[in-house]
């Protein structure tokens, strides 16, 4: 562990993430590690500061962690993943005696209210419902393509079907047809209904502390769930100020403080700005190592620094780089989905580790050579990497690599 920097907050990282574990334990904060009991014996064995506790869901023993932590000293609690984002609202509405960090989790986990909040604070966003079975689906695409002024036979626009509180594009329907709508089960609702958006996707990782933006990176997607690179290309970058703007109006929506967000945001062919959704964990997609890559800083530690309440203007201004200007080139990323239903080896294309900018890869042989059913875009089985200096060259490799299968 790192020495730790003097009058800083003592913070309990809500989560397994042995990436985030390694960053903080390099990182000049006394911390600890809440995680399920599965991970005991590995942070035993490796000295990690740990508290299990299992995350299923908030009951009335929750209280007994935020005793324990509290009992134990921390007084910040910093979410990892999806599941822990309420629970750290709940112990951080004890820990800093702020009872509104628990109802401001709740936003975050629930999409129909995320949607609403943004709405009530006049952030535009698609249409939006809430279903509770198919014949509120089937409404709601009538009725979007009724405004659309679609006569009989013309093909529907599609709408978006989404759980309120899964991570990512879990569970994600997009739909078009009433066979579509037959075929969702019961147990998908109740669930969130939104219109469809055509434009250009992207995301972006805020890191906030006092209520400002520290550090804002733009991650331009080139195809969502497949590929990314950071920082954005000039032609996105141009939007920078439209775009740290409309961040500005989300922090002061949701009132938020302290943390990183990592929203999603949409601009439409007619060069709107629409608001997509906001997460308040780390984000998918590699996107914390790809910052690494192109600016250097570690963004865990960065999560960590700006969550803590006590930290200084001197200390965030040296941590963060100037954003784009100290990028030192574009880093980009490719999720593998194997191709094939049975895999024997992995096999790498001669095209792809020849390409300068071709750095390393993470894919893996798993025990079972059946290829498992692809769910949204979490069970990929591996990270090409790529670093360059042009942003289009980059965006035409990841598009390059959808070509090949990396596995016989």
């Amino acid at each position: 562990m790192a020495e730790i920097a003097p009058n800083t907050s003592y913070v309990a990282v809500l989560g397994w993430s042995l990436r985030a574990i390694e960053a903080i334990d390099r990182f000049n904060r006394k911390y600890v590690v809440v995680a399920p009991s599965w991970a005991e014996e590995y942070a035993k064995d490796n000295a990690i500061p740990y508290i299990p506790w299992e995350f299923e869901r908030l009951n009335d023993r929750s209280i007994e962690l935020y005793e324990r932590l509290a009992e134990e000293g921390v007084e910040v609690a910093v979410p990892l993943f999806e599941e822990t984002v309420e629970w750290a609202g709940a112990i951080n509405a004890r820990l800093q005696n702020k009872p509104r960090l628990f109802p401001q989790s709740l936003l975050f986990r629930d999409k129909s209210l995320m949607k609403r909040r943004a709405q009530l604070a006049g952030i535009r966003v698609g249409v939006f419902e809430e279903a509770h079975d198919r014949d509120d689906v089937r409404r709601f695409l009538m009725r979007v393509n009724k405004a659309l002024l679609k006569l009989d036979g013309d093909p529907n626009d599609p709408i978006h079907m989404k759980p309120f509180d899964k991570a990512g594009t879990y569970g994600h329907r997009v739909i078009k047809t009433n066979e579509d709508i037959d075929a969702i089960s019961d147990d998908e609702f109740p669930c969130l209904l939104e219109s469809h958006l055509d434009g250009k996707e992207f995301a972006c990782e805020v890191f906030i502390h006092e209520g400002k933006i520290r550090f804002l990176n733009i991650s331009e997607y080139v195809h969502l769930g497949y590929s990314v690179f950071i920082p954005a290309s000039p032609a996105l970058e141009e939007w920078r100020p439209q775009i740290r703007k409309a961040v500005e109006h989300l922090i002061q929506a949701f009132e938020i403080e302290h943390g990183l967000i990592h929203p999603e945001f949409f601009i439409t062919h007619d060069g709107n700005l629409h608001f997509g959704e906001v997460a308040y964990r780390v984000p998918g997609g590699n996107a914390f190592e790809l910052i690494e890559r192109a600016y250097g800083f570690n963004a865990y530690q960065a999560q960590v620094l700006v969550s803590d309440p006590k930290a200084t203007e001197a200390e965030i201004q040296a941590f963060f780089p100037r954003e784009v200007v100290d990028a030192k080139g574009f880093a980009g990323c490719f999720l593998v989905y194997p191709k094939q239903r049975v895999i024997s080896d992995i096999d790498m294309p001669d095209a792809v580790e020849n390409d300068p900018y071709y750095e390393k890869h993470d894919l893996f042989m798993p025990a079972n050579p059946k290829v498992a059913e692809r769910v949204a875009f979490g069970n990929h089985y591996g990270t090409v990497y790529f670093f360059g200096d042009d942003s289009d060259r980059m965006r035409e490799l990841l598009l390059k690599q959808e070509e090949y299968d990396f596995y016989r």
